[in-house]
């Protein structure tokens, strides 16, 4: 069923019993169709009808509007370019167009009459009065996503309704064409019409060489809470739970995540845990692990989560279901026993933990929640509870630190997301500009789980949740205003587990997976609509139980490596180099690789910070010394696409063409008088150098020649097979097809003559020779085709003005 808009030029088709609605671009050039967007229903299309002009959104640069009639509903689609709303009118998207009041009567019509409808204009000033205002104002509302308030315009590009669209970045990605509501806008491109691109639209995600994987990885819980990323990883060491009862671990050694110009010769270990025992490993090599039991860290309870002390690589906390966390310190050079008791040990919660972070400015500061509904700051080096906050209702999902560390920010299965200022109060901050509210909001409406991390520089909280109908999405928070309720959402898909983000502060790109999945959501976050922009995702060929990032100083800035992540599989352990293709790969893409801060460094104590001191970490460049950025790359100079006419006005000779075509064909073969490489190479002397090329070239002469020879014989027995059977003339004929390697036929219908007329192949010559000529775009090889051709029938003119003497001379005999 295709409906077609004659204003914007835009078709939208789709089939009865179908749940997609197609939208193309028509226009009068090529590629005359260009796919707009494809949308995906969740119920089957049983009719389209499209909505009249007067009735679109002009304030929010509504170009079409679609209604699609369901089994039970009928739902409006709607299609936006994004423009400033509700300033100016637009005058280039809504050309004039054709009115509600009939040209003629139908008796005019019979009588051979034909009149126009006249054209009315869609500027609210100039609108037609009365009945079509009216009748207007009663059509069905325009689409909106069911996030957003009645009263405001959709902030998201086309189409923009219930209906949810195809988030392929190859749906859009390749479109060029523009929508042509006139002549002077044939050359606008629909890409740009539909704001701005994500740089980052093209990543790829490439899992490294199975040389550096661990293949065979026995005995990992599969059972991890859902509060917990299930693992967790810093620049040297990587710990992964196990099932392993008694909690035994194999230690070796491994360089798969040493940079030894960053951390010198330290061990690399991989800590396993178990469902009563928390276990660290080294690793000796990549591959597979050895048989033997290795040495172990243990503990006595069910482990909820545990992480990595960002400023000391050789702290592991471990959160336990007896509401304690044990603090172990692996010792330099990795475990050589079975470590039994920790460090210390930090008692307060008084029932079971969800989770636990660090501060990401003050060394020996923790943060932790518990099923009582408290979240507590710990301090590490002391062991004593400096803080404890209050204000949830029901389990807490997860906890997120601000980036300038002065705020924490929770999500809570009852719905609401809260923003603390821990060292001023227990219960949520009071909004600045919202009076006898406290500063929390409205969050996820699903009750299955949910994770929240800063974006922005602080400016936006993102939520990954579960809407009402368990689908999984993500919302975009305002820091200052939770609660006026989400400013964005992104739909993602449906799934059982959350999605865990990790955000990158450099390029504020936001990686998403969940356990189980084989998808790697990524994300361009913006201060501004649109907020996100979808990337190119990662896809893996089996469920991995967990994704890990590493430091920035672990990537590969050369090949453009933005992030490099740890991911883990049933049985393997796997690096993932996440990277942007860029063409000028010599250069430092210095767009891409701001200033990063030294993250891995505190940058003040826990007591300074909870005295009322902030910190800010110094930041370094990732650019290599033998590097120049690419915004200092020498510019080149634009290349003149056409030659001055001159070149095509000149006439040439045919000698001169010929001698064109000669000298082309050896300035391609290169300069003889170059050395060979082998000629350069040292270390051999000249003798023994000689003596193997001599044999080298023996052994190619004696190929070369019988290759030749048989060749050669093959292709005179066949001249002389056709000269028998052709008379005197025929052989002449066939050894000048010999020797050229072309037949007269073939000749013939490369010039396009049928017969051997002298002034018929002078003028296709000519003129093929022309259109062919590498000055007017044409292809040399061609062009010498053409040539070949010329002279093999020039050849056979000579032949055939021969044949009569000889026959005479032969009759006479």
């Amino acid at each position: 069923m295709p409906l077609y808009d004659p204003d914007s030029g835009l078709l939208v088709v789709s089939g009865k019993g179908d749940s997609v609605i197609d939208c193309f671009e028509v226009t009068k050039s090529e590629p005359f169709l260009s796919q707009v967007s494809h949308c995906l229903s969740e119920a089957s299309t049983r009719g389209i009808a499209m909505v009249p002009k007067l009735a679109l959104d002009i304030s929010s640069c509504e170009v079409l509007r679609v209604l699609q009639l369901t089994d039970n509903f009928i739902i409006p689609i709607s299609y936006q370019v994004p423009r400033k709303a509700g300033q100016d009118f637009h005058a280039d998207l809504y050309p004039d167009t054709l009115g509600h009041t009939a040209a003629m009567t139908a008796e005019e019509w019979w009588q051979g009459a034909n009149k126009q409808v006249d054209k009315v204009s869609l500027h609210p000033d100039k609108r037609p009065k009365g009945k079509t205002q009216q009748a207007s104002a009663v059509v069905l509302p325009r689409g909106r996503s069911k996030e957003e308030p009645s009263t405001s315009s959709s902030p998201l590009s086309t189409p923009s309704s219930s209906v949810a669209p195809s988030r392929s970045p190859s749906s859009t990605s390749g479109l060029s064409s523009g929508f042509l509501p006139s002549p002077s806008q044939s050359s606008r491109s629909i890409q740009s019409m539909l704001g701005p691109s994500s740089k980052f639209r093209h990543i790829q995600g490439t899992v490294l060489h199975r040389d550096t994987h661990i293949t065979n990885l026995r005995g990992m819980s599969l059972t991890t809470p859902g509060e917990s990323d299930g693992f967790c990883a810093n620049g040297q060491r990587v710990a992964v739970p196990l099932a392993i009862a008694g909690g035994q671990i194999a230690v070796l050694e491994v360089l798969l995540f040493i940079d030894p110009s960053l951390f010198g010769n330290t061990l690399v270990s991989l800590s396993l845990r178990s469902s009563v025992c928390s276990c660290l490993v080294l690793l000796s090599q990549p591959g597979k692990l050895p048989d033997t039991a290795p040495p172990t860290i243990q503990n006595s309870v069910n482990v909820a989560d545990l992480c990595w002390d960002p400023f000391d690589s050789h702290r592991l906390v471990v959160a336990g279901d007896d509401a304690k966390i044990r603090v172990w310190k692996v010792p330099k050079g990795g475990l050589v026993e079975t470590l039994t008791e920790p460090e210390c040990i930090l008692q307060g919660h008084t029932e079971k933990i969800y989770s636990i972070k660090f501060h990401p400015h003050a060394s020996g500061l923790l943060v932790s929640s518990s099923y009582d509904m408290t979240v507590r700051l710990w301090d590490v080096e002391t062991g004593n509870e400096v803080k404890k906050l209050s204000g949830h209702q029901d389990q807490i999902f997860g906890m997120a630190w601000s980036p300038n560390g002065k705020f924490l920010a929770t999500v809570c299965k009852d719905g609401k997301v809260r923003l603390y200022d821990p060292r001023k109060s227990k219960e949520p901050i009071q909004a600045t500009h919202l009076p006898l509210s406290t500063q929390e909001g409205p969050g996820p409406e699903g009750h299955r789980g949910g994770r929240v991390v800063w974006v922005c520089d602080g400016q936006y909280l993102l939520v990954s949740g579960f809407d009402c109908r368990s689908e999984r999405q993500l919302y975009l928070f305002s820091s200052e205003s939770l609660a006026s309720g989400a400013v964005a959402t992104e739909p993602t898909d449906v799934s059982p587990s959350t999605l865990i983000p990790f955000y990158d502060t450099d390029t504020s790109v936001v990686f998403l997976t969940g356990k189980g999945d084989t998808r790697v959501y990524i994300f361009e976050i913006m201060s501004e609509a649109p907020y996100f922009m979808e990337c190119s995702s990662f896809h893996s060929s089996e469920p991995h139980k967990g994704l890990c990032f590493l430091p920035k100083i672990e990537c590969e800035v050369r090949d453009v490596e933005i992030a490099r992540a740890i991911r883990l599989g049933k049985t393997t352990i796997e690096p993932v180099a996440f990277k942007v293709p860029r063409v000028k790969k010599e250069f430092f893409q210095d767009d891409v690789f701001p200033e990063t801060a030294v993250w891995w460094q505190p940058a003040l104590t826990a007591s300074a910070w909870l005295s009322g001191s902030d910190g800010k970490h110094s930041k370094i460049s990732l650019k290599p010394k033998d590097m120049t950025p690419v915004s200092e790359a020498p510019k080149e100079a634009p290349v003149r696409k056409y030659l001055p006419s001159s070149v095509y006005l000149e006439e040439k000779t045919d000698e001169q063409k010929k001698d064109e075509l000669l000298s082309a064909m050896v300035a391609k073969l290169g300069n003889r008088e170059d050395p060979l490489p082998q000629e350069l190479f040292e270390g051999v002397d000249e003798d023994e150098w000689a003596k193997y090329l001599a044999q080298i070239v023996v052994v190619g002469v004696q190929v070369v020649g019988r290759a030749f020879a048989r060749a050669l014989r093959q292709e005179f027995a066949a001249s002389q097979a056709a000269a028998e059977a052709s008379g005197a003339a025929g052989k002449q004929s066939a050894a000048a097809s010999s020797f050229t390697g072309m037949t007269v036929q073939e000749a013939q219908q490369i010039l396009n003559v049928s017969t051997l007329n002298t002034e018929d192949i002078q003028k296709n010559y000519e003129h093929l020779f022309k259109v062919n000529d590498r000055a007017v775009g044409g292809s040399f090889y061609l062009q010498s085709k053409v040539v070949r051709a010329k002279e093999r029938l020039d050849e056979e003119l000579q032949i055939q003005k021969q044949d009569p003497p000889e026959q005479q001379q032969q009759q006479q005999t």
